[in-house]
This record gives structure tokens, sequence and C-alpha cells, in this order.
């Protein structure tokens, strides 16, 4: 998962792009695959055993109708500030500011996740190096390619969607053939002696393991974000759609196969599931290509994330929903909104420091709070389309269908005591928003004075 850039401001716009609705796709996909589905699956696993399948399946249903209702705002009102502006128009400028705000959080988290993600799987190769030390490297990377500049931005993005997919078209292949009994392992797959139990822990994991599921397809909102750089607007629907069937085909199908390899205990956050699965089977190679293609991937989507909260902030600041302070430039290094990436950079800081204070469980924590925020804004979408637009019974049927399954992810945090941190650093990062809505009441007021005067 990632985020990518928003608009430069909520204003309509209808200029024409020059992205053709596939190379949106690709794009999506990209910010999409990431390591909340290359290791946090593994969690999900841990949490649920076999029926993490379900848990995805259902997850696409979700990002489905949220899609859906987002890309028929999109096509009947065009706005650069999607979701946002949306949400800023059924119910006013506090819903704007606050989807805005949230949106930054949720990535700074991702940003987060990513980089314990990727310090993680550097430790496959160099078990004795302490976390801290991956996660402050990856982030100097990171830090120095924002600044460097971003040219060809949409060609590295589809460059790196393809080699995310092949990855998992890669395990995939490779596990139909041990299934089919091609590759030797030590010991038959689990669906060959029968031991398959769907249910680990019963509905209380299955519950729980909702959250992974849908952060796994966290990216999905690129498609609002970004439709406004199509050559054809109508082309968003499309666009989405062969993105998430894309997605739904290789998630359930990769999944399935790993949890029918070994069994569901062999899993443990520290490893992609792909590459437990195949861990005994006489393929020395895939453990460490698959695990570069990961590290690759995931540092792309953190990077992604970081240039994305820092042209963000910016947006926040022209629409007078951060201070001015975060909108200035620097001549110096590209026009580079450098007060934006200093505080994005230190949300990186901060996520350096917890791992090192808590290495054991803050990857959970992240993912958690990160995916739930992530679920407040999609939560939004829902309800500003069943405000804003007249609709059929079946749509609106879908919607409130959409609203359950996000609400079941949600609290199905709070039944896992192992994860159930996330959710509250989640509620700590609305108390603060909610207290900054009421600071800002009063400006908003002023502001509404000041227009009618005029």
């Amino acid at each position: 998962m990632s985020g990518c850039t928003p608009g430069s401001s909520n204003k309509s716009s209808s200029g024409s792009g020059d992205l053709k609705w596939w190379q949106l796709s690709l794009i999506g996909v990209g910010c999409t695959i990431g390591t909340g589905y290359f290791l946090g699956s593994s969690i999900g696993i841990m949490i649920t055993g076999p029926s993490i399948v379900i848990s995805f399946f259902l997850a696409s249903i979700g990002t489905y109708i949220v899609f859906n209702v987002l890309a028929k705002m999109t096509a009947k009102d065009p706005q650069e500030g999607s979701f946002c502006y949306y949400a800023g128009k059924a119910f006013g400028k506090w819903a704007g500011f606050s989807c805005g705000w949230n949106y930054w959080a949720s990535n700074i988290l991702i940003m987060g996740s990513q980089l314990i993600a990727l310090s993680i799987l550097s430790q496959f190769w160099f078990p004795n190096i302490a976390l801290w030390i991956f996660a402050v490297v990856y982030a100097i990377l990171s830090i120095l390619v924002v600044i460097t500049g971003t040219k060809g931005f949409d060609k590295t993005e589809n460059l790196l969607a393809v080699i995310k997919f092949a990855a998992i078209i890669m395990f995939i292949i490779l596990a139909v053939l041990a299934l089919m009994g091609f590759i030797k392992g030590p010991k038959k797959p689990e669906i060959v002696a029968g031991a398959v139990t769907l249910f680990k822990d019963g509905w209380k994991g299955f519950w729980a393991s909702l959250t992974y599921a849908f952060y796994a397809y966290g990216g999905i909102e690129v498609i609002g974000l970004m439709a406004m750089q199509l050559k054809k607007k109508e082309d968003a629907p499309k666009a989405g759609t062969v993105m998430l069937i894309c997605l739904t085909a290789v998630y359930v199908a990769s999944l399935a196969l790993a949890v029918l390899l070994v069994s569901t205990d062999a899993f443990h956050e520290k490893e992609s599931p792909f590459v437990t699965a195949l861990t005994g089977y006489n393929l020395v190679f895939f453990p460490h290509v698959f695990n570069a293609a990961i590290i690759i991937a995931g540092f792309s989507t953190m990077t992604a994330s970081l240039f994305g909260v820092t042209n963000l902030l910016v947006t926040l600041s022209k629409d007078g929903d951060a201070p001015a302070f975060f909108s200035k430039k620097s001549k110096r290094f590209k026009q580079l909104p450098v007060p934006s990436l200093a505080l994005a950079s230190i949300g990186l800081v901060a996520s350096i420091v917890t791992a090192l204070l808590l290495p054991g469980k803050i990857y959970e924590y992240i993912t958690t709070a990160a995916g739930i925020l992530l679920l407040y804004n999609w939560f939004f979408i829902i309800i500003s389309f069943l405000k804003l637009m007249k609709t059929n019974w079946i749509t609106k049927l879908s919607s409130y269908f959409g609203i359950v399954l996000i609400l079941a992810a949600v609290s199905g945090t709070l039944m896992d005591k192992a994860v159930r941190p996330g959710f509250y650093i989640s509620l700590l990062f609305v108390l603060i928003i909610f207290l900054i809505c009421l600071k800002m009441k009063k400006y908003w007021k002023q502001e509404k004075i000041k227009i009618r005067y005029y």
C-alpha cells in the first residue's frame, strides 16, 4: 500500500490529462501492492489461519463498493481534491479538513509500517543488525530520493507494479508445482495430509483478520485522486475495475496456496507468508529473490507515501487547512516544499525511535492503526456519496453493506489483544484531529463572515 500525490487544490478541473486507463490501473496496482500484503498478511494468517482467504475476498467486495461510489462522484463532479472535497461538500468544512488530515496521518503511519517491514525483511540476510539501523538507512535513502526529484514517477510506478506482480505470479507457479508434486519437499502439503483447519481461532480471529485484508487493498483511492490525469475521465471506472479484478485474483490465489502448503503455525510476522510456504522445498534461490523483490517494492511505496504526504500538506496549506508556512517551496531544491517534507521526515524519525523502543510489536501496531485510519476515510467516502447522490435501491443497499464491512474490520481489532493497541493509536490521531477542528471552528466562522461581507 502507498500514498499517492493528490491534486494541488480542491478546485474543479476540466483539463485534459495524458494518462490512459490501463496506465492508471498499473499505477493503482503499484500504489496498492506493498508490504501490507507481502508481510502484513502473515499476521492475518497467524490470527485466523486459512480463512484469511475469505477475509481477503470480503475485503475485495468492500473495496469495490468504496471504489464504485467514489467513481460515481468523480464522474458527476470531477474534483482534484477527490474524497476530501466530497466530504466537505456533504458535511461541511470540518469533514473536508478531517479527511485531509486523516489521510495525511494514515500515510505517515503507512510510511512507518513500510519502514519497519523493510527493516524486518532486511534482517533475513543480516539477523544480527538491529532493526532501527535498517530503519535509519531506508529513511535517509527515501528522503534523498524525494530531494533529488521525482521525474518519471509514473513510469517508475508502472515498472515497479510489474515487478511486484511478477513476484506474486512466480510464487503462484512454484506453489502449484509443489502441490502437484513436481517440486519435492520434506513433507506432504496440508491439502494432501487433510490437516486444514479453516478458522484457526474461531470467529473472533476471523473478525480480527479483516483489518489486515482491507489494509492490503489500501490505495484504491488513487483512482479518485489521479482520475483528473486521464485522457478520458469516463475511463476511471474501467481502470479501477480492472485493477481490483487483478488484485483480488492474485491475492486470493496466492494466499490460498500459501496456507495449503504448510501448517499455519509456521507463519510469523517477521517473514513473508510466501517465503515461509516454500521454505521446506528445494528452492534455494526463491527466498532471496522474493525477499529482494519485496524490499524493492516496499521501498518504492514508502517513498511514494513520503512524496504524497509532502505534497498533500502543500494542498492543505493552500486550501487554508494547514499553516501557510507549509506551502513554501525552495528554489534551490527544484521547488521542493521543504517545510512540508521536514514534517513528514519527523514522522519517519518518530517511527525509527518507536522501532527502537518497541521492536517486537511495533509493526503490528502501526499496520493496524494505518489500516483503521484508512477505513475511516473510506467510511466518509460512502456516507458522502449517500448524502450527495441520488441513486437506486441496489446501489444504496450495497453502500450500506460496505459500511457494515468497514465497521466490522475496525471493530475486529478489539477482538485480538495483540493488535488492539493499534486501534487506540488510531483513536489518538482522531482525537487530535477533532481537537484541531474545534480550534479551527472559530476561524472558519470568521471566513464565512468575510465571504458574505465581500
